[in-house]
C-alpha cells in the first residue's frame, strides 16, 4: 500500500523497513475511508517525545494510535485481543500487540514449510540459486525445532518476565532492562542459576533508582513464572508463541543449528503472507483504526 498524509497516523517502533511497519501495513490495507500515514517513531521509549514533534505546529485534535510490541510490559490475557499500556508523559495510551512481538505471529510451522518447500524447488529449477539447503524436514519437524528452542529459554524467560515485572514498578524504565546481554543477544548460558546470578546484578542496579525493588520481590515473580511456565498445558497449547519472546526463539533455534535456514530472511517473506484474520487482535487494531 502506498502511504500518504492523511487524517489517521499510526505510529510504529523501528524504521520503514521493520516487520512492524510492515505489519500495519497489512492491517491498514484496503481499509475504507481516509488512507493511513504511519509513521516508524523509532524506539519504543522515545514515542511521546517523537509524537510532540512531529504534531508541532498541526491540529491539537489530530487523530492517531501508537502500537507497538508488547515485550515484557504486560501479562497477555486469557482472551486474545489488543492490550493497553498507559503512557506516564500523559498523552494517549499505547495500543500493544497480544503476542510478544511481531517475529511471534510468524513463527508458524506451516509457513515455515511453505517457505522452505518453495525456495528448495527453486533451487531444483535453477541450479544457480544460492539457496543451499535441503528440502524441508516437515510441518512436525519445524514445530519441533521452535519447541525445543522455547524449552531451552524457558528459565531466561521466565527471569526476564520477573525482571519485567520490576521495571514496571519504576518511572525510570527507559534505564531498567529484562536482559543484562546487548543488542538483543542470548546469554551465553541459559541455566537457571547463571540467570538469576545475572538478574540480581540488575535488581541491585533497581533499588538505585526504585526503593522499594527488592530481591526478595524478585524471587517471587520469579517463582511464579516457573509454575505458569511449568504446566503441561502451556506447552500443549503453545503458550510459550504468546509469552516468550520471539526474536530469543529465533536466536535459540540458529544458535542450535548453525545450518538452519535464515530466519530473517524467511520473516521478511512470511510478513507479506501473513492473515491477519487468524488474529482477533490484530483484527480489534484494524477495526481502532477505521474508527478514527
Amino acid at each position: 500500500m502506498s502511504v500518504v498524509s492523511s487524517g489517521k497516523i499510526i505510529f510504529c517502533e523501528g524504521k520503514a523497513s521493520s516487520l512492524d511497519y510492515r505489519l500495519l501495513n497489512i492491517v491498514v490495507d484496503s481499509l475504507p475511508g481516509d488512507r493511513c500515514t504511519i509513521v516508524p517513531a523509532g524506539s519504543k521509549f522515545g514515542f511521546s517525545t517523537f509524537a510532540d514533534g512531529y504534531f508541532s505546529g498541526k491540529a491539537v485534535n489530530q487523530k492517531y494510535i501508537v502500537f507497538r510490541d508488547r515485550d515484557f510490559d504486560v501479562q497477555p490475557t486469557p482472551n486474545c485481543r489488543l492490550l493497553q499500556l498507559d503512557n506516564r508523559s500523559g498523552n494517549q495510551p499505547m495500543a500493544l500487540s497480544y503476542r510478544t512481538c511481531v517475529e511471534n505471529y510468524l513463527l508458524d510451522p506451516d509457513l515455515m514449510h511453505t517457505y522452505w518447500t518453495e525456495k528448495y524447488n527453486e533451487k531444483q529449477e535453477n541450479p544457480t540459486s544460492k539457496w543451499g539447503h535441503q528440502n524441508s524436514p516437515g510441518v512436525a519437524r519445524i514445530s519441533e525445532s521452535i519447541e525445543t528452542s522455547a524449552r531451552h529459554l524457558q528459565a531466561y524467560q521466565a527471569v526476564r518476565w520477573a525482571l519485567g515485572d520490576l521495571v514496571n514498578m519504576s518511572t525510570a524504565r527507559e534505564q531498567l532492562k529484562t536482559t543484562w546481554t546487548k543488542k538483543g543477544k542470548l546469554p551465553n548460558s541459559l541455566n537457571l542459576p547463571d540467570c538469576k546470578n545475572q538478574a540480581l546484578q540488575l535488581v541491585n542496579q533497581f533499588r538505585l533508582a526504585v526503593g522499594a525493588v527488592t530481591w526478595e520481590k524478585f524471587e517471587d515473580n520469579l517463582v511464579s513464572y516457573q509454575q505458569r511456565f511449568n504446566q503441561e498445558e502451556f506447552w500443549t497449547e503453545k503458550q510459550y508463541l504468546i509469552w516468550f519472546n520471539g526474536k530469543d526463539i529465533q536466536k535459540e533455534i540458529q544458535r542450535q543449528d548453525s545450518k538452519y535456514i535464515s530466519l530473517n530472511s524467511f520473516f521478511d517473506w512470511a510478513i507479506g503472507k501473513l492473515d491477519i484474520n487468524q488474529h482477533p487482535d490484530l483484527i480489534e487494531l484494524r477495526t481502532k483504526i477505521e474508527q478514527l
